[in-house]
This record gives C-alpha cells, sequence and structure tokens, in this order.
C-alpha cells in the first residue's frame, strides 16, 4: 500500500471524526434549549395564571401588549347580511421577566413553543368577530417565541367573518368603512394595555383582490371602552372600500337605459297597430320590475331610498309613461273618428238643405214669371258655397301679417282635424320623453357624485 493511500484514509478518518463531533454538538445544543426550557417552564418555578409584571418590573403597572398583523385576503363583502370575511396573521409581543434565559453567549437566539397554554397569554377578543377559526393544516398555524431577554411573540392565522355596518344611501356609488375591533374580555386598563406596534402596524398583502371593491387605505386607532365593571384597552381597524362601479354600470345602468329607449320604439309606430305596441308597451313593463326586484333581492330591507332605487323608480316610471302614452292616442283617435264622422254628417246635411233650398227658389221663380226669360242672377244667393268661399278669402288677405312661430310652423304640418290629434300626441312624445330622461340623467349623476365626495368622512 503506498503513500498516498495512507494519507486518503487519514483524510476519510478526520473528517467522520469532525462529523460526529458536529453532531454531537448539535445533540447538545438541543439537550441545553430543552434544559433552558424546563429551566423556566419547569414546575412550580412558572405559573401562567399570573399576569407579568409592568414596565421595569412595577408590580403595579399594567402589561404593555404590543399587537401587528398582516392581512393576507379579504374574500367577501355581503351587502345583504353587511358582513365581510377576511384571512389575518395575528402577532402580539409582550415582555415576561420571569421568561429570561441565558442565551449561551448569542449562540441561542430564542426558544419556540407551539403550545399557548404553557405561557401567559392576553386575553384579547374581537368585539365585533361573528364567525372564526383556526388553521390546523397541515400543523396548528400557531408558534410562541421566547427571547432571552423575557420578550414573548406570539403569532397565529386565523379567519374571521365580521360585521359591517353599512350606509347604502349613495348604493352602488358608495364607500364603506368595516371595522376590526379588538379589546381585552377580563384585564381591565390598570392591569392590560393594548398598543400598536411602532413603525407599520398593519401590513396589506400585496395585489389583493376584490371582486367588486376597491381597498382604497385603513386607518389604526384605539376605541378604549368604559363599563360598569371598569375601562377596557380596545384596538381598531378601519378599512375603507370604494364600490367597483363598471360591474353596476354593465349589469343594472346600461340595461335599464335599454329598456327605457326601447319603450319609445311605439312613439314611431303606426297608431293603428294596437296589438304591436301594447305588446311592446306590456313587455318592457314587466321586464323592468323583473329587473328591480332582482335589484332589491340583493339588497337589505332599509327604511331609507337608496341611490339604485331612485334610478330604477324612473326608469319605470317612463316604460309606464310610454304604455300610457299609447293609451291616450288610442282614444284621442277614437274620439276623433267619432266626431269627424259627425262633422261629415253635419257637413252633408247642410248640403243637402242648401240644394233643397235652391231647387226651391227656382221653382218659385219659374211659377211666378213662365213666359219670361231666365237669366242667371248678378248676386249670388246668401247661402251659395261659393259665395262663402270668396268672403272667407277676403278676411284672411285683410288680416295683419303675423310673426313667424318655429313651434307652430312645426306643428302645422299636421291637419288640425279632431282625428290627428293622436299623431300630434306621438309626435310630441318622441321629442319630450327623451329630453326629459336626458334632464334627469344629468341631475341624477351630478347629484350622487357630488355627494359622494361631500359626504365622505375617512
Amino acid at each position: 500500500m503506498g503513500s498516498g493511500h495512507y494519507i486518503w484514509a487519514i483524510f476519510f478518518f478526520a473528517s467522520l471524526c469532525s462529523a460526529s463531533l458536529a453532531n454531537n454538538a448539535k445533540i447538545n445544543f438541543r439537550e441545553k434549549e430543552k434544559k433552558v426550557l424546563d429551566q423556566i417552564l419547569g414546575a412550580g418555578k412558572y405559573d401562567a395564571r399570573i399576569r407579568p409584571s409592568g414596565i421595569n418590573g412595577t408590580e403595579n403597572a399594567p402589561t404593555l401588549v404590543y399587537v401587528n398583523m398582516f392581512l393576507r385576503s379579504i374574500s367577501k363583502i355581503d351587502d345583504y347580511k353587511m358582513e365581510y370575511s377576511v384571512q389575518l396573521t395575528f402577532r402580539e409581543q409582550w415582555t415576561d421577566e420571569r421568561l429570561k434565559f441565558d442565551d449561551i453567549q448569542g449562540r441561542l437566539k430564542y426558544l419556540t413553543l407551539t403550545e399557548a397554554n404553557r405561557v401567559w397569554m392576553p386575553d384579547l377578543f374581537f368585539s365585533n368577530e361573528k364567525e372564526g377559526h383556526f388553521h390546523n393544516i397541515i400543523m396548528p398555524n400557531v408558534y410562541i417565541r421566547i427571547f432571552p431577554n423575557g420578550s414573548v411573540l406570539y403569532s397565529i392565522r386565523i379567519s374571521l367573518t365580521l360585521a359591517c355596518p353599512m350606509n347604502l344611501k349613495l348604493y352602488p356609488l358608495d364607500r364603506q368603512i368595516c371595522s376590526l375591533r379588538m379589546a381585552s374580555y377580563g384585564w381591565t386598563t390598570n392591569d392590560l394595555v393594548f398598543l400598536w406596534k411602532e413603525g407599520d402596524p398593519v401590513q396589506v398583502v400585496k395585489n389583493l383582490h376584490l371582486p367588486r371593491f376597491t381597498l382604497e387605505k385603513f386607518l389604526t386607532d384605539y376605541c378604549n371602552s368604559k363599563t360598569n365593571t371598569g375601562e377596557y384597552s380596545c384596538l381598531k381597524v378601519d378599512l375603507l372600500f370604494k364600490r367597483e362601479f363598471s360591474y353596476y354600470l354593465i349589469q343594472i345602468y346600461i340595461p335599464c337605459c335599454m329598456l327605457v329607449i326601447v319603450s319609445w320604439v311605439s312613439f314611431w309606430l303606426d297608431q293603428g297597430a294596437v296589438p304591436a305596441r301594447v305588446s311592446l308597451g306590456v313587455t318592457t313593463l314587466l321586464t323592468m320590475a323583473t329587473q328591480t326586484s332582482g335589484i332589491n333581492a340583493s339588497l337589505p330591507p332599509v327604511s331609507y331610498t337608496k341611490a339604485i332605487d331612485v334610478w330604477t323608480g324612473v326608469c319605470l316610471t317612463f316604460v309606464f309613461g310610454a304604455l300610457l302614452e299609447f293609451a291616450l292616442v288610442n282614444y284621442a283617435s277614437r274620439s276623433g273618428l267619432n266626431k269627424a264622422n259627425i262633422h261629415k254628417e253635419n257637413l252633408k246635411k247642410k248640403r243637402r238643405d242648401l240644394e233643397q233650398a235652391s231647387l226651391d227658389a227656382a221653382s218659385d221663380l219659374l211659377d211666378t214669371d213662365s213666359n219670361a226669360t231666365f237669366a242667371m242672377p248678378l248676386v249670388r244667393h246668401p247661402g251659395d258655397p261659393m259665395a262663402l268661399e270668396k268672403l272667407r278669402q277676403c278676411e284672411v288677405h285683410m288680416q295683419p301679417p303675423k310673426r313667424p312661430n318655429c313651434c307652430k310652423t312645426w306643428l302645422s304640418k299636421f291637419p288640425t282635424r279632431q282625428c290627428s290629434r293622436s299623431k300630434r300626441i306621438d309626435v310630441i312624445s318622441r321629442i319630450t320623453f327623451p329630453l326629459v330622461f336626458a334632464l334627469f340623467n344629468l341631475v341624477y349623476w351630478s347629484t350622487y357624485l357630488f355627494r359622494e365626495e361631500e359626504d365622505e368622512t375617512f
């Protein structure tokens, strides 16, 4: 065996010895961690029922607990139930002088526990919580870190469903403020005080996606409450959500506008097309009513009028007005025809009377002078139609000229007989309905968009 083989054998043996020593050192280090835990948390040495001392070990001072959180997701904001769901990593940090230990010259940075009942814990609860649960897949998502100076860090991942009272007067042009409130259940401010961690107490995950809302900003504040049993420390986070309007524009506003415009088609149909105009009016009215009921089904029954109620109510009124307009047109058409028929019968009767009077006058003249030569009279009979026509033309030429009127000129294109009143109603409706609807849109959008800015109190 050569010298080279001896060298390789010695090197391999030294490597095995060093690895064995490192493993033994690790084992010894873990054993030291166990000894430290047994030393500070052993039986008869630490009582988790007793709260830690205050600042600088002062017994009468309250324990200070610093809180921060990381918002992982906001799954839904329910308008009907007035609640929202959030998943967050919640952290608390406080100092317990009884948990100080030797860090072995900086080698032992902290001790980790997974059992929260082994150390004293603040009795924090979420005051506006409806439902909540911890996450236990694959292992419970919770840990406790104990640092050499006695500082304790508690971290847990939880999902909560929280109440969020909403003001829906400007719905769907509104902003909602939803709060997350945390308070002490049993310890008063004389014993326990919650404080926000300095710096950045609330972090939000990047690219937070909400289907119909946008998280504009958030604000941390204090909300201490006083009861008959004392004053309790409280923290809160106010989240400002802005509703995304594009969804409601596509699903509500544009379809309602289309239904209103479709109802105006009946103004351009012939007044005699009764089945077409009635079916069009009834169909648009029922469709609009169905859409209104569907919108209200997704909202809670409140005692005030919402912005969407004003919009759907006015649109429903326009559709109903178009249906009533046809009823008025049909009535005017029938009454105009009846009056026209009566007028024609009167004219025919007068004409027959005039002809009979002329024949009687001619027969009397022939009887008095049968041998005289008949000549046409130079002056016509007062009842003669041609004489009446010439007299009316003379009166028209003698009247002073009037100034032209645009509206009268436009309306003069239609006959003035009674039977044409229905046509005039249709023509006036073609202009009046769109103008009034455009004016309503101007007032509606200007009013609620400005109120949205004025009512922002965040």
